[in-house]
């Protein structure tokens, strides 16, 4: 933690108050709510549904969940008890076969049979709901969440659920009265918010409920092979209820202060808002956040598989890399894509490195502040990853021992044993490299004035003395690129002379790497080595001679 520290709870909550860091936002709201509504607990949830494995939207949901609880307790001193139950629907029927699982044809014969029911395809769990809920929570274990794993059939089936569903059926007419105008008039009909699971196949089952008996607490139905009219009470996980309904019945079983949900669920929160006021519940507090884009501006979807998953992000940058992402502007659409990586992993190093130059009210509209709930650790990063992967791009060096050797010169002293974050990130940036930078690398010619430039370059920077500093380098480099057409007449140097437009450095670039743009050219030259530079201009200009 940085020197300028907020004194004590009380002062950190004053500032918090004045915040408008988003997760303070939202936090406030359950304040707010807590005025109206007093309780000694707080609950948090985020819902996840096991027919396929956890990815990018789910860790986005529990990361910017986890933000706004701990901006809650800022909020409150910590005096109020907070949980953050992460919600398996795992009573759902299996709709269709997921493409990424083995034994496909075996599962095929599972089809609408709870996911708890359906036989594991891995064979290392008692079904396939109870793999894809442990690989959830293996997932956000190896993130550090802090979190209570909830399954959906394990509440049903042990009566947790049994009070709020039977409200439910005394308030059946009321949740038809706010469902039915949301659906199509043939499924309106038909329509439920009661689904037996059936006694004889064990499948969820979508049938219209001919009677209901509020005292007994029963509904009955006609099967619909042998057309027998069965009864079943709702209770005990002999039925399930349709998800929006499911959804609000959740939140007032529970009490669920808190929840979140994309856009695209924007009305289904509004159903369920209605359904849970009819059960005579207070729905949660939330927001809808906006979701993830591909290369093409088309939504990410999880069948089509057009975004970045989690294990792809990781490959290449490390978890606090992407939990800026999730943190940055959660109500506007962002592009998930591998080009948006490298700027998130430096920009994350530059909000820490800022850390401790800010004061306490700074501090707090830090993403870092928020990512670290509270206490970001000391930063010590020698070098960009937009320089790494330069330094790879430069010399080719697809291992990591020859890019420690220029940082070892760079930076004496930094080896992997005392940056073994900067050791990860060597790692990622070669990974980076060879899956998306070589392919695309495209040197263009310089033209004459250009040739003319990198000639006087490579003539000073052969003049200077092994010894010299970044900034010194990028002095010459900046004076060598005074001259037309690089001149810039709107910026003004400190002397108050043109400065130079950033044609100069992305030429630089372009000529010399096959690359659009990379890091400060002074550094990335301190780093490579001045003799390895000279040469590498040498090579540009014999190849377009």
């Amino acid at each position: 933690m940085s020197t300028n520290d907020p004194a004590s709870p009380s002062d950190l909550r004053a500032l918090a108050e004045q915040s408008n860091a988003w997760p303070f936002e939202q936090a406030k709201a359950i304040v707010a709510r807590l005025k109206k509504k007093p309780k000694d607990e707080v609950l948090f949830s985020t819902g996840y549904g096991p027919s396929g494995l956890p990815h990018i939207g789910t860790f986005g949901e529990v990361a910017r969940t986890t933000m706004v609880r701990h901006a809650f307790r800022v909020l409150t001193e910590d005096k109020i008890k907070t949980r953050l139950i992460a919600f398996s629907d795992d009573m759902d029927g299996l709709r269709k076969v997921p493409d990424n699982v083995p034994n496909k044809e075996m599962l095929s014969q599972y089809l609408g049979k709870p996911l708890t029911t359906v036989p594991d395809p891995f064979h290392t769990h008692p079904s396939f709901g109870a793999h894809n809920n442990a690989r959830l929570r293996a997932f956000l274990d190896t993130f550090g969440f802090d979190y209570e794993f909830a399954s959906s059939t394990e509440y049903y089936k042990s009566g947790k659920f049994d009070a709020a569903l039977l409200r439910v059926l005394e308030r059946l007419e009321q949740v038809m009265a706010i469902m039915l105008p949301s659906l199509r008039e043939e499924r309106a009909a038909s329509y439920s918010p009661f689904l037996p699971i059936s006694p004889r196949t064990g499948e969820v089952l979508y049938v219209p409920i001919v009677e209901h008996d509020v005292k007994a607490g029963t509904i009955s139905y006609d099967d619909p092979d042998t057309k027998e009219r069965m009864t079943l009470p709702v209770t005990g996980g002999h039925c399930k209820l349709q998800w929006k309904p499911d959804w609000a019945m959740r939140w007032y079983a529970l009490g669920i202060d808190y929840e979140m949900a994309g856009k695209d669920l924007i009305d289904s929160v509004k159903l369920s808002g209605k359904i849970c006021s009819a059960l005579g519940g207070l729905p949660p507090e939330g927001f809808n956040y906006e979701l993830f884009l591909d290369d093409k501006g088309q939504k990410i979807s999880k069948s089509k598989g057009n975004g970045l998953t989690i294990d792809e992000w990781l490959r290449y940058a490390s978890p606090e890399s992407l939990s800026l992402f999730m943190y940055r502007e959660p109500k506007s659409a962002k592009r998930l894509y591998f080009d948006v990586i490298p700027r998130n992993v430096d920009d994350y190093q530059q909000f820490l490195e800022g850390f401790p130059r800010q004061d306490a009210r700074q501090q707090l509209g830090n993403p870092v502040w928020h990512i670290h709930a509270g206490h970001p650790p000391v930063a010590d990063m020698p070098v960009t990853f937009q320089l790494l992967l330069t330094l790879v791009s430069s010399s080719n060096a697809e291992n990591a021992a020859t890019l420690w050797g220029f940082i070892g010169r760079y930076r004496p002293g930094v080896t992997p044993q005392t940056h073994p974050k900067l050791d990860a990130m060597v790692g990622y940036a070669i990974n980076y490299y060879r899956d998306f930078v070589a392919p695309t690398k495209k040197f263009r010619e310089p033209t004459e004035p250009e040739r003319a430039a990198l000639q006087d370059l490579r003539d000073a920077l052969s003049q200077l003395p092994a010894s010299s500093t970044a900034e010194e380098i990028q002095n010459v480099v900046y004076e060598i690129g005074r001259r037309e057409p690089f001149l810039d007449a709107v910026k003004k140097g400190k002397d108050g002379r043109p400065g130079v437009s950033l044609d100069w450095f992305n030429m630089l670039y372009q000529v010399l790497l096959g690359q659009e743009k990379g890091p400060r050219f002074g550094s990335f030259v301190a780093v490579y080595g001045l003799q390895n530079s000279v040469a590498m201009i040498d090579g540009a200009l014999a190849r377009s001679g």
